[in-house]
């Protein structure tokens, strides 16, 4: 491609709505355009970035097994509300009614597609010798994003690799997970991505396992934990600790039991302030419905519960904050001032709160607090549990190393969704005893344009974007300084005309610009191997070749430069190959 043929807008100045790198350098090196909030036009360097992300993704599915189909954005409302989704979407979902004749039609822009390919396997697959399948698709999804942000790491309109499988058995649904869970790792390994496969919540769509698989990057919207020792790693709702419960027994020292008066306290930080103690001597004491029925949790002041821990902990299906009636029920005090002393429900004590010695809590009476409350003496709990939000430095649950707490955007996520959908939907089979059973499904979701994105938000300068080989919009650059000298120019189109023909991406900037300017256009689109064609260099017979993570250039004699560069190609591909799991 020439450059003069193409529509490449690039700009010299951060945009100032544009927050992070990737944001700024996709814009400023022109590979999308803000239509509105939330969505965005990829223009063709981005396009083809995308383009080939997509392609590595569906050569991996294709190895691993997957049957590519397409299915339609456009799905009946009815479909979600036969799984729950409806609901648990909220608002996140775009559903609208249309004037069909003289009817309505409540419809909705497909999140995911778990109801649409559920109901088509469920209608034309029925014997257990017709599984097991995995089908997947590439195709645009719409959530209504509230506050989109962070360029295309945020968007209503987003283009993902979905795919489901389907089984008879949980032998057969492992046996599928852990080939999508290696092609993962071997398609951002491919695309030059450092990630990070991480134990995951399942969230709204249902299921109980799952991993996502995270970039490290400073501007990550999630945080993670993760041990370098032993490369465990979880996001922030999944991760344990490796705490052990604690020994319950009322220190020798503990003082007398108080009660303060502490009027229109009701927070840790202003109890905190109030008392003046810190907020680590304070123990929160949140009231929870699990299952309908009233338990409280006591968490250490400076800490943060962990509800998905907190269900895991109670076996609870469902856990939710109870309102105001009843943690008057059981505390005969408004909000903010419940305590585990004289409490009327069960308790479940995190490991690190047993520990603190005279420990602040609430008294369970309006504006009023306790000091030197002691576990075991003022309270009793039989053990403790792992219930709060992991930390930096905790202890690793799987050795004897720490934690890092790190930030990272979600580029995948693999889960074991188990009948909750065949279920709703009727997706069942019969086994070899014409017994109906429902199947047994997983799911496993890509974001394209996050793979794109997380590129650019990690593998850059302060000059622009820098590409791996396997998804740069083109390989190679060729730069003629001066287009209007004939010399320059014959070998640049001899040059540009033989690298298409060994099958080679390649951009001709034959623009009529200044060198610098082209430069610093190269530097910022950040095109991998770039050739110098022209000036002093052309007349004693060489060009000079330069990787854009390179400092310096190489000369090579002019007639040299193609196979040099086929070379130099070829280690590279080689290079990153190495990369990719086997």
């Amino acid at each position: 491609m020439r450059w003069s043929k193409t529509f490449i807008p690039t700009m010299k100045e951060n945009p100032s709505d544009a927050e992070i790198p990737s944001h700024q350098l996709m814009l400023r090196a022109g590979l999308i355009r803000q239509l509105m909030a939330g969505a965005y036009t990829y223009l063709p360097l981005g396009w083809r970035s995308v383009r080939k992300a997509e392609a590595i993704v569906r050569d991996e599915m294709d190895r691993a097994g997957a049957i590519e189909l397409f299915m339609p954005a456009l799905q009946p409302i009815d479909l979600f509300e036969k799984t729950g989704r409806k609901e648990a979407f909220g608002k996140v979902l775009i559903n609208f009614q249309v004037q069909r004749g003289d009817r309505l039609v409540h419809l909705a822009l497909g999140p995911t597609h778990e109801e649409v390919v559920t109901d088509l396997i469920g209608r034309h697959l029925n014997s257990y010798r017709q599984l097991p399948i995995c089908v997947y698709q590439i195709q645009t999804k719409f959530r209504n994003e509230e506050r989109p942000r962070f360029g295309v790491l945020r968007t209503s309109e987003f283009l993902m690799k979905d795919a489901y499988s389907f089984g008879t058995s949980l032998e057969q649904l492992n046996e599928v997970y852990d080939r999508m869970y290696h092609a993962y790792c071997r398609i951002f390994a491919r695309c030059g991505l450092k990630y990070l496969p991480v134990e995951a919540e399942s969230g709204p769509i249902g299921g109980d396992a799952s991993h996502e698989f995270m970039v490290p990057a400073n501007n990550g919207e999630d945080r993670i934990v993760h041990c370098p020792a032993c490369s465990y790693a979880a996001n922030l709702e999944r991760a344990e600790t490796g705490r052990k419960p604690a020994v319950i027994q009322t220190s020798p020292t503990a003082a007398a039991l108080a009660k303060v008066s502490t009027p229109g306290a009701a927070s840790i930080e202003q109890v905190s302030r109030m008392l003046k103690c810190p907020p680590a001597q304070l123990i929160k004491t949140l009231i929870y419905l699990a299952d309908g029925r009233a338990m409280a949790v006591l968490i250490r002041g400076d800490h943060e519960a962990n509800e998905a821990k907190v269900r895991r902990a109670l076996n609870a299906g469902t856990l939710e904050l109870a309102d105001e009636k009843m943690v008057r029920q059981v505390t005969n005090a408004p909000v903010g001032f419940a305590g585990p002393v004289g409490i009327k429900c069960p308790i479940l004590a995190d490991h690190d709160v047993a520990g603190i010695v005279d420990a602040v809590t609430g008294a369970n009476e309006a504006d009023t607090h306790l000091t030197g409350v002691n576990a075991g003496r003022d309270y009793e709990v039989e053990t403790t549990y792992d219930l709060r939000m992991a930390q930096s430095q905790d202890p690793c649950p799987r050795c004897q190393g720490t934690l890092d707490l790190v930030h990272g955007i979600e580029v995948g996520h693999v889960f074991k969704l188990g009948t909750k959908y065949s279920v709703a939907l009727g997706a069942e089979f019969l086994d070899e005893k014409e017994q109906r059973h429902p199947m047994i499904m997983g799911c496993y979701g890509i974001g394209i344009n996050r793979i794109v994105a997380s590129l650019a938000e990690t593998s850059f300068d302060e000059n622009g974007l820098i590409w791996p080989l396997a998804i740069a919009p083109y390989e190679v650059l060729v730069i003629p300084l001066n287009v209007s000298e004939p010399e320059t120019m014959a070998v640049a189109e001899r040059f540009y005309a033989e690298l298409q023909q060994a099958g080679v991406d390649v951009l001709l900037d034959d623009r009529d610009a200044r060198a610098g300017f082209k430069f610093k256009d190269a530097d910022l689109i950040g095109i991998p191997l770039r050739i110098v064609i022209g000036g002093k260099g052309l007349k004693e017979g060489h060009v000079e070749l330069r990787w854009r993570w390179d400092a310096a250039a190489t000369k090579i004699p002019v007639d040299a430069a193609i196979a040099t560069v086929k070379t130099m190609l070829a280690q590279r591909k080689a290079q990153e190959a190495e990369k990719v799991p086997a």
